[in-house]
């Protein structure tokens, strides 16, 4: 057995994973490693993505770049063209993001769940009472970003992004690990609510884009600035960009999670379980 296997199996340890990932100054460390990943030093960057590689299956062959400024500019590397295909067909709503798929399903009024047995509803994850009103009994699946995948997020479906609310928070873990030990964990995480609606059709699709430790910053393009703990702007901000299937929307500063919500009568497309791997661009549901 490999050193590296040694290690990975004492992380896998759910006790000592949840005591790493969770119980450590989570703003502190998140901060840290903000700061150090944009270090441009050659030594400290290639010695930061090799221990990254170690220790996770991180791909760089379907990367733009071939060289890093950065740890940072790794993080938020771009794709080559053409190596996501993107389902066209007028009636799928596709994923958003490379992600694994956790909890999905219909949503039980404004009930829902982040793992099993872990309810939290939609009034305590979404500030805006009418984005509660468009998604009750409605659909939703939680995508999770791992950290060493492709971490930019882009449009499901030709439409136009209304508004953008930032809910400033916390930065637990979002794992599956804590999922299971942290009541209602993605209302307390920071987060960027998108409220979007689809051309033509004028369903309200709201994408839910929640920050965790080491990744407590938001990029959106239609947005000035980083949402993070330091922004200081409006917390609700208007929109009226209009957007087109698979256009990039933003991306997280390191692997986190998405939960897109769609309104009642949307149908998850078979490639969607719990478990599965989902690449951006592939059907994610069906629109009715």
């Amino acid at each position: 057995m490999t050193v590296r296997t040694q290690i990975l199996r004492i992380f896998d340890q759910e006790d000592i994973n949840f005591l790493l990932t969770n119980r450590i100054p989570r703003r502190l460390a998140t901060q840290f490693i903000g700061w150090f990943s944009r270090i441009e030093q050659p030594l400290v960057r290639d010695v930061s993505i090799a221990l990254w590689r170690l220790f996770s299956d991180l791909d760089l062959a379907e990367a733009k770049k071939t060289e890093f400024t950065s740890l940072h500019d790794c993080f938020i590397r771009e794709l080559k063209d053409g190596v996501r295909q993107v389902d066209n067909d007028p009636g799928i709503l596709v994923s958003p993001c490379d992600a694994i798929v956790g909890a999905h399903g219909a949503i039980s009024g404004t009930t829902l769940f982040q793992a099993k047995g872990f309810p939290y509803t939609l009034p305590d994850l979404l500030p805006d009472p009418a984005l509660v009103d468009a998604h009750r009994n409605g659909r939703y699946v939680t995508l999770r970003l791992k950290s060493s995948m492709y971490h930019r997020f882009h449009a499901p479906y030709d439409g136009r992004i209304e508004q953008v609310t930032y809910v400033s928070g916390d930065t637990w873990n979002v794992n599956p690990i804590a999922l299971k030990r942290i009541e209602r964990l993605f209302c307390k995480n920071e987060r960027a609510v998108l409220r979007t609606v689809l051309t033509p059709g004028g369903q309200t699709i709201t994408l839910v884009a929640v920050a965790a430790i080491l990744v407590a910053s938001i990029r959106l393009h239609r947005i000035d600035g980083l949402l993070n703990r330091n922004y200081r702007g409006r917390n609700v901000i208007a929109c009226d960009s209009a957007f087109k299937k698979a256009d990039e929307l933003g991306w997280f500063e390191h692997g986190s999670t998405i939960i897109v919500f769609a309104p009642d009568g949307f149908e998850f497309c078979e490639n969607v379980r719990e478990g599965a791997a989902i690449q951006m661009g592939q059907p994610l549901m069906r629109l009715p």
